[in-house]
């Protein structure tokens, strides 16, 4: 069975955001296998995809693992099963694929771009205890939203890029505060470097300590910084060592997240279901 890792939310490898990626011919095989499989890939996800017949709402089933449990919903292995499935020449145009979260869309423009079709986020005002700001350490917080069900994540907004980027969170602390993880946030501190906001993603509850970066949570910041920008289309800076750049537009209930992928490994899974 061929496996690809792919860089999402990169033009060239060794950035972005590596997800495993491993297209299967039919049905899914057991979960136990998938999470085995997803273990061994040891990445922050791992996407496992099928072929539907034709006729229907969507073309492949679609799911993803990390090394610990299955999500909802997840950008960049989407983004990274649409770059595979366009390099192999499996896909043409819009590919709809049927998830956990609905049907999702993703679709390659000639320039190499890949936009997706998400489900916005909804953001509720939350009153975070003192602990959360401890847990990032010690740092003032401006807001805390919680987001819908499908992500799961608390959107923190901080006063500024630099201590966004400077954050040593404590992992084990913050597995307290979400269903999902912590998105924390801040404007860019020089939009004329090609990014609006900065972000980094931290889901120890799922295995994860920092995701690099992060498509599903750009459902809840497009939202966020749209409303403070004044701007529907914006680009977020996500990551912390591995860094990548997310086109974000909001569209009412839909954002469309756009960038790029690179695959870095194609080889042989050996152990099969």
């Amino acid at each position: 069975m061929r496996i690809r890792i792919v860089d999402a939310f990169s033009e060239r490898p060794f950035g972005g955001n590596p997800a495993g990626v491993l297209l299967l011919d039919d049905a899914f095989p057991a979960d136990s296998w998938l999470r085995q499989v997803a273990a061994e890939v040891n990445l922050s996800e791992t996407a496992f995809a099928h072929p539907l017949p034709p006729g229907g709402d969507a073309d492949w089933a679609l799911r993803w693992f990390t090394p610990a449990a299955e999500v909802d919903m997840c950008g960049h292995a989407t983004l990274a099963t649409a770059h595979v499935l366009a390099q192999a020449g499996l896909a043409e145009g819009l590919i709809r694929f049927s998830a956990r979260c609905g049907v999702l869309t993703a679709e390659a423009a000639a320039d190499g771009t890949i936009t997706m079709d998400f489900p916005t986020s909804s953001l509720t005002p939350w009153d975070p205890p003192a602990e959360i700001a401890a847990a990032l350490g010690d740092i003032e917080i401006r807001s805390v939203h919680d987001t819908s069900d499908h992500i799961g994540d608390l959107v923190v907004e901080l006063a500024d890029e630099r201590t966004v980027h400077g954050l040593r969170p404590d992992h084990t602390a913050l597995r307290a505060f979400a269903k999902r993880g912590v998105i924390v946030t801040a404007p860019a501190e020089d939009p004329s470097r090609g990014y609006d906001f900065v972000s980094r993603g931290f889901f120890p509850l799922v295995g994860i300590d920092e995701d690099p970066v992060t498509g599903s949570a750009h459902t809840a910041l497009a939202p966020f910084w749209a409303a403070r920008l004044g701007r529907d289309t914006l680009t977020g800076l996500q990551g912390g060592v591995r860094r990548g750049l997310v086109k974000v537009t909001l569209a009412g209930d839909r954002t469309l997240l756009t960038g790029r992928a690179v695959t870095v490994i194609d080889g042989e899974l050996l152990a099969r279901p």
